[in-house]
């Protein structure tokens, strides 16, 4: 009897480490993504937007931003007891803070470089906010949803890091970065675009980390369960 109900588990047990390694892969593949659309990357205005370049940057963004949502999401279900009705907020914040980054960066990658020559003061305006500053005209809803996005990254980064660290599965290290990037980046994000560019660099990392972190602990937990097994059978 023991051994049909361990036959049985196996393979739903099998399926989840093997999704849970794969949000590992993903979380990891988005950090590494996240820092190299960064670097050398041009000034947004109405002339860079319609590069080739910049096309480019902003689908990886996109590539990005899924990925992102992948890795967290398998470090929250992976452990969803240990985070608790915190990791829960944090989780849900920032899974919508990613969400909120794949919409407005389809708008700046696909919908702004067909109107810069329609309406230029919107872009202008837009890319502005975008970046931090403040657009000198309407952009109606998208404002509001740039700040949102803002608030969302930011905080949902700081909620989810601390979860993440009081669950203490995963590298703590890359928890305390996870939490300490939002409010570094919020101080960046005052900055002039140089350093505003910066903000990605502590999340990256952490993401990079703890994706990393996943993927081996539980490549580590399906190696002592096959141990197991193996000694009891």
């Amino acid at each position: 009897m023991n051994t049909t109900a361990s036959t049985s588990t196996a393979p739903t047990s099998s399926t989840a480490s093997t999704l849970t390694r794969a949000a590992g892969a993903s979380a990891v593949a988005a950090g590494v993504i996240f820092v190299g659309v960064q670097l050398g990357h041009p000034h947004l205005d109405v002339n860079t937007i319609v590069t080739t370049e910049v096309a480019v940057r902003n689908t990886l963004k996109l590539v990005m931003a899924s990925l992102a949502l992948v890795g967290i999401t398998g470090m929250y279900v992976s452990q969803a007891r240990r985070n608790g009705l915190l990791g829960l907020i944090g989780y849900v914040v920032f899974a919508f803070g990613y969400l909120s980054i794949l919409c407005t960066t389809f708008v700046t990658g696909y919908v702004l470089p067909a109107i810069v020559d329609t309406d230029p003061n919107y872009v202008r305006d837009v890319l502005e906010a975008a970046s931090g500053g403040t657009a000198a005209g309407d952009i109606g809803a998208l404002g509001t949803v740039l700040r949102i996005q803002g608030f969302a990254y930011l905080a949902g980064g700081l909620l989810f890091g601390i979860a993440l660290f009081r669950a203490g599965v995963l590298a703590r290290w890359a928890t305390v970065l996870l939490a300490v990037g939002g409010l570094v980046s919020a101080a960046l994000a005052v900055m002039p675009d140089a350093f505003y560019r910066l903000l990605a660099f502590p999340n990256a990392i952490a993401l990079i980390a703890l994706g990393y972190s996943l993927w081996r602990s539980t490549t580590s937990a399906r190696q002592q369960a096959t141990v197991a097994t193996t000694a009891t059978s």
